[in-house]
């Protein structure tokens, strides 16, 4: 896995499994057969090649036992392909397992939403898997096709207008705690290339810590690792009637750890020489200030953020706790300070075709030809990114 990250025959769960399985005894079979036809073959061409003084080839038309005995070879062969491949069609195709874990995916141009329905938890390119729980995907496109792939997971299944498609596996509970790549597979405009995520396992306390926390509200302003939510105590009865001791708030949930990301998950992308920014300006960015930038240079046209009640769109990606993400534009760069702000700037230099307005005064803009007038300074874009790296 290690020498090659991305690769599909690994038996990490149960639809790789039969996938892989399937692979081998077909590979096994044709290979048997190609080994079988090219050596009789060969050895027809030699032992009944045309020689000086030859008898004349016999005409074998009519012989009943040849014709029976060319036919039922490859009949057989066709079963023994025929038998696991359908097999493995319908284990493949049939409905999740009870007791699966749902997660809604909807591919949009050019990023990847996912909604967790059992826990009330929307995020975006970055989806979260409990090993040992089967996994039911349950996939959707927003405009054209899409097809969602993680190579390790085994398998890959098209999002197609109008119709909604299905796919589920178990991860593996040996795989621990780990990281892999996920992909758009069917070619869908300018970025089909730049449409990625990530997909992480984890051990299942850990995904009820994040699925737990992902579903509340972001905590603004809050930049402590250990910061607690702004929410009061809850008193609940205890069996006898009598109110039971105050729960304490609840603490920031498990973010898998950026020191256990693998090399291979970690966006390389470069940023255009042409789009400069100010980095001494991000210190300096203050995230109160960035809220207000936020709401008022139309970030909340596209974006919602559970907490913040102006921010109430589903255009763009969810920034709730956008802060616990270790990627962003589409899992196309390092969400960090220096790479944010070049984004909120001029997403359309960074990724091609990007729906994201240009919000950086001075900046091109290809839609309307022309400069940006109406739009964010590079200290106010400071503000936006410190307010959105406080969304814990």
């Amino acid at each position: 896995m290690e020498s090659a990250p991305n690769s599909t025959f690994n038996h990490t769960t149960d639809l790789n499994t039969a996938i892989d399985g399937l692979w081998d005894r077909l590979l096994l079979w044709g290979t048997i057969v190609f080994v079988v036809v090219e050596a009789a073959l060969v050895y027809t061409i030699f032992r009944f090649r045309k020689r000086p003084g030859g008898a004349p080839a016999k005409q074998i038309h009519g012989n009943v036992a040849l014709e029976i005995t060319w036919t039922a070879i490859p009949a057989l062969i066709l079963v023994l392909i025929a038998v696991p491949t359908v097999k493995t069609i319908f284990q493949t195709q049939a409905p999740a397992p009870a007791g699966a874990l749902t997660i809604e995916v909807t591919g949009h141009q050019w990023w990847w939403e996912f909604h967790y329905p059992e826990y009330g938890v929307t995020t975006a390119n970055e989806v979260y898997v409990p090993v040992g729980r089967t996994a039911n995907f349950v996939l959707r496109t927003k405009d054209v096709l899409h097809s969602f792939w993680v190579p390790q997971m085994g398998g890959k299944r098209d999002l197609i207008s109008n119709k909604t498609n299905v796919m589920w596996f178990t991860p593996n509970p040996d795989l621990g705690t780990n990281a892999y790549n996920g992909f758009c597979l069917e070619y869908c405009g300018a970025s089909h290339a730049n449409m990625k995520f990530r997909m992480f396992t984890v051990q299942p306390d850990e995904f009820a810590s994040w699925a737990a926390h992902q579903a509340r509200p972001a905590l603004p302003y809050d930049t402590a690792a250990t910061a607690a939510p702004a929410v009061p105590p809850v008193t609940v009865a205890s069996a006898a009637g009598t109110p039971a001791p105050a729960m304490a708030a609840p603490t920031l949930g498990y973010v898998f750890p950026a020191s256990q990301l693998p090399e291979h998950v970690i966006p390389q992308t470069p940023l255009p020489a042409r789009l400069q920014f100010d980095d001494a300006l991000l210190a300096q960015g203050d995230a109160k200030r960035g809220e207000t930038a936020f709401m008022m240079g139309g970030c909340i046209g596209c974006h919602a953020i559970n907490g913040n009640p102006m921010a109430l769109s589903n255009v763009g990606p969810n920034l709730t706790h956008f802060a616990s993400r270790h990627t962003l534009g589409g899992g196309l760069f390092p969400n960090d300070d220096h790479h944010l702000a070049r984004w909120i700037k001029n997403a359309k230099a960074l990724k091609p075709g990007a729906q994201m307005n240009v919000i950086g005064i001075g900046e091109y803009d290809p839609i309307l030809k022309g400069p940006v007038t109406a739009g964010l300074t590079d200290a106010q874009i400071a503000d936006v990114v410190a307010y959105l790296r406080s969304l814990k």
